[in-house]
């Protein structure tokens, strides 16, 4: 009950609300009981006697007592609710803050569907939860109390008798809430898994056409979806027993006393209202009995969804401020790796880099897929943290500086073009809202993207839909491009910006880049290694150590790994272009 106790301390701060609705809840418990006990005057006095002075206020007594009971049943309604969504609100906050804050390996451990799922799934089952399971809980306990009073003050011999089933029912409540709270917790989790599907297969779905996979994804979706509804459908079977067996148990009781009361009142020992009284009383005391148990399982689903919540919440980021954390200004003098490695899931990634960046310079990163030359640029903005070794900016660790003013200096350019579906205005001024209008449309023109922008149907107000899907794929890096330029930050890292570009597109975007790079310390992963002669210095890596470096004719006179992809690329040219091609590079 820990996490559920951590819920309830959510509601701290509507503690005046939350005593308003108990309120409420306990005249709903009172009215309640009382109508059991009218029922009595009504039939002895009314039916029995015919006393006409009973029949005057009875009625309308009923009515009052009605219209009290509905007006506070939808008071505690309303405040409960409110409670309930506004303490969901919370959790969403904070999940989604705390999400934000974790590294990028986080997100590479937890799919895309499960985080989702945390949000919207896990979140709604708290809500039921809290909201209204907990009203339930209460109002149906209020209910419970009263109406035991009115059994007990009717016939405490036939109250005692009902008394005994009340610990059989305990038993089957327990079980039934065990089971359900597992039951949840695979629920959740088949839930997310769908949801990852579902995210890889609408936004893959190019690919997933364009190599006639839909049967295979629609049998993936359909075996997921089966293990779902099997999961759902146990959780409704619990459901579905529990009311049976509560009614079974309350069967005996009922039996038992009808037996016992009916005796009494043929031997005169009793009137029959009474005992119809206290059977009316017993009779609406099961109802909240069976409510509670109903209760106890969304409350079971509540605390499972609680546990995958708070274990996000509750999750330490692996890369955060340290709390005496400098702000640095921008690189005036140079970047620098000192010995470091990088290992992932305990696998050598980078092994004992060494290197130095002069503030101005321009450094291109080669080599075969899997190299390490993306975890190398990743280290810089502290997306992830050295294994060994140290990464420098003018002398200052970069785990001693704040992220925030470490990454204000940095600006990205990668293959996978990150938009949103949002105007053209603003995913350039993504993270530079206070700039003007004139530096949006100046960053525009510098990115060659101002002349197609002006060509779409609102100009710079035009959405863009979902990862700039309107839109080609030269358009979208020359927006990255102009978000990048309009961010002014003194290190651009470009991660094969242009590789997944046709000819005329990647001219277009490679004098956007151009633009971009001047008077930045720039770091270049190149694929196509034309792009990157004019580098200061190219850096080769082969499975995470830099084996050569150099400008390109130096490298290419060397002969060594560069030369070696340089030739690996040229390859498809024929050899006379190839050889053309590289005297022209040697000079």
């Amino acid at each position: 009950m820990e996490h559920f106790k951590r819920l309830l301390k959510l509601a701290k701060p509507y503690t005046s609300k939350f005593m308003l609705a108990s309120v409420c809840m306990l005249i709903v418990g009172a009215a309640t009981s009382s109508l059991a006990f009218l029922i009595k005057p009504a039939l002895d006095d009314i039916f029995l006697k015919k006393d006409a002075a009973t029949l005057k206020w009875l009625p309308l007594a009923i009515i009052v007592i009605y219209l009290v009971k509905g007006a506070c049943t939808y008071s505690q309604t309303v405040i409960m609710s409110f409670i309930g969504l506004r303490i969901v609100n919370q959790l969403r906050n904070r999940l989604y803050e705390q999400m934000q804050k974790q590294s990028l390996s986080f997100f590479a451990q937890h799919p895309t569907g499960i985080l989702m799922s945390r949000i919207t799934n896990d979140v709604g089952l708290i809500r039921n939860a809290v909201s209204d399971a907990v009203t339930s809980l209460m109002k149906d306990t209020f209910t419970l109390l009263c109406l035991v009073f009115v059994v007990f003050y009717r016939d405490w011999k036939l109250a005692l008798i009902a008394m005994l089933v009340f610990p059989l029912t305990i038993y089957p409540i327990r079980k039934f809430g065990e089971k359900m709270r597992s039951v949840a917790t695979s629920t959740q989790v088949s839930m997310g898994s769908l949801n990852t599907i579902l995210q890889e297969t609408i936004s893959g779905a190019r690919i997933v056409k364009a190599f006639c996979m839909e049967k295979y994804e629609n049998e993936k979706f359909a075996a997921e979806n089966e293990r779902l509804f099997k999961f759902n459908m146990k959780a409704v079977s619990i459901n579905a027993i529990s009311s049976p067996m509560m009614e079974f148990l309350g069967g005996i009781c009922i039996g038992a006393i009808i037996f016992y009361g009916g005796y009494n009142v043929v031997q005169g020992k009793s009137t029959p209202g009474t005992f119809f009284s206290f059977m009316a009383a017993l009779l609406m005391l099961y109802e909240p009995i069976k409510r509670l148990t109903h209760s106890n399982n969304t409350i079971q689903n509540g605390i499972s969804a609680s546990e995958r919540i708070f274990s996000i919440i509750d999750l330490t980021p692996d890369i955060q401020d340290r709390p005496d954390a400098l702000n640095i200004p921008p690189v005036r003098r140079s970047i620098d790796l000192e010995n470091v490695t990088f290992c992932y899931e305990k696998k050598p990634v980078l092994k004992n880099i060494n290197l130095s960046i002069k503030a101005g310079e321009v450094i291109a990163f080669v080599g075969m897929s899997g190299g390490g030359k993306t975890t190398l640029v990743n280290l810089i903005p502290r997306f992830y943290d050295v294994t060994g070794g140290r990464v420098l900016i003018d002398g200052h660790d970069i785990r001693d500086v704040s992220l925030h003013s470490l990454r204000r200096q940095i600006a990205m350019v990668t293959q996978q073009t990150i938009l949103f579906n949002d105007t053209v205005r603003n995913n350039i001024a993504y993270g530079s809202f206070d700039k003007s209008e004139e530096d949006v449309i100046n960053a525009a023109k510098a990115a060659n993207a101002h002349h197609f922008i002006m060509k779409m149907p609102k100009g710079y107000d035009t959405n863009i839909g979902e990862l700039g899907g309107k839109i080609s794929g030269g358009e979208k890096q020359r927006l990255a491009i102009a978000r990048a330029i309009l961010k002014d930050a003194p290190i651009l890292i470009l991660d094969e910006a242009t590789s997944s570009l046709d000819t005329e597109a990647e001219m277009e975007v490679q004098e956007a880049l151009d633009n971009l790079m001047k008077g930045r310390t720039t770091l270049v992963i190149a694929h196509r290694l034309s792009t990157i002669r004019n580098a200061d210095r190219i850096i080769a890596l082969v499975n995470g150590e830099i084996v050569e470096e150099g400008d390109h004719e130096t490298l290419l006179k060397k002969k060594g790994e560069y030369f070696r992809l340089y030739n690996l690329q040229f390859k498809d040219e024929g050899s006379d272009e190839k050889d053309d091609q590289l005297a022209k590079d040697l000079g």
